[in-house]
């Protein structure tokens, strides 16, 4: 099974070195506008097969997406100083406007995931130029918060002291500032997390919540402060999407796609529990939040529909 990278920069190189740590796939073809740092990766990653799984890891041109059941999107401008987020959004809006069709040119039947930021809007873009050549939303999935998910389950996976598969938590919304802690629906081994915690003496008061908040959703700046990106974690996220996808897993993951109506806003792109399976997102569930929980996710659908609404789509 085939799968194309679009970008081989630190996020989609490290999905690539993800997925063959994974043996998800048989075949990984880089593409990229530098064709020679495509190359570089492509050979540094192929040395890493004979220490892991059988795969094929090549640099290429869009004409080699032929038959890629997956093509994973990583490109994207980079912010310049004293550039706005909208005017970087409008740049990546150009950049996604070229990119997809020579995708779909290539590869017409390939699910794509996407995983340049601000990846809810990025996300819609691609579904809506995706749309413009008959693909439906379901074929187009953002990494979401699915990155946000695993933090949030590991930080509280610590703080019980149980091993994080067994915790279910999940991160909603944005990709972003705005995003939602789900602690009302969250378990640990099957346990309302709160009662868990009573029951062992656990402490989760305000303070607690607070702090793991804030670890949450500051992840990511503390990372880029210290060394300047991240991409550890959001490579395995991808690797993980499309290993949920190539083996038709019907995983939950909290990944982004589009929405006709969330909490009243209309038409937009962000994350929630959702069926992962061969054909892309199968379904989609709504957590039961409490009232605080769904005002902050009407506030984060309101944020990411504010920055569509400044790309004026047609």
């Amino acid at each position: 099974m085939k799968i194309g990278i679009v970008g081989s920069g630190f996020v989609g190189a490290t999905a690539a070195y993800a997925l063959v740590m994974r043996g998800v796939g048989r075949e990984i073809i880089l593409v990229d506008a530098n064709k020679q740092r495509a190359a570089a990766e492509a050979d540094d990653i192929a040395h890493a097969v004979p220490f892991a799984n059988a795969l094929e890891v090549h640099d290429g041109e869009y004409a080699d997406l032929q038959g890629a059941r997956v093509v994973i999107l990583a490109a994207g401008a980079n912010q310049k100083p004293g550039e706005t987020r909208l005017q970087l959004l409008e740049r990546n809006a150009k950049i996604f406007g070229e990119i997809i069709p020579r995708v779909l040119e290539y590869a017409p039947d390939a699910r794509i995931v996407v995983a340049t930021n601000p990846v809810d809007v990025m996300t819609h873009l691609a579904a809506h130029f995706a749309k413009q050549r008959g693909v439906s939303d379901a074929r187009v999935i953002g990494s979401g918060t699915t990155l946000d998910t695993a933090r949030f389950r590991l930080l509280l996976a610590r703080h019980v002291g149980i091993d994080t598969p067994h915790i279910h938590a999940h991160v909603i919304g944005e990709h972003g500032d705005s995003e939602v802690l789900t602690w009302s629906v969250a378990t640990v081994a099957g346990f309302p997390l709160e009662q868990f915690c009573e029951s062992h003496s656990i402490a989760l008061d305000d303070a607690i919540r607070a702090d793991i908040d804030t670890r949450v959703r500051r992840a990511a700046y503390h990372i880029i402060n210290g060394k300047g990106a991240t991409y550890y974690g959001i490579g395995s996220a991808l690797a993980r999407i499309t290993q949920a996808i190539l083996n038709d897993q019907r995983a939950i993951l909290t990944v982004c796609s589009h929405h006709e109506n969330i909490a009243g806003v209309k038409d937009v792109t962000l994350s929630l529990p959702q069926l992962v399976g061969g054909d892309g997102i199968l379904d989609t569930y709504m957590p039961p939040l409490n009232d605080s929980e769904m005002n902050a996710l009407q506030k984060s659908a309101q944020v990411i529909r504010g920055a569509i609404d400044g790309l004026n789509l047609s």
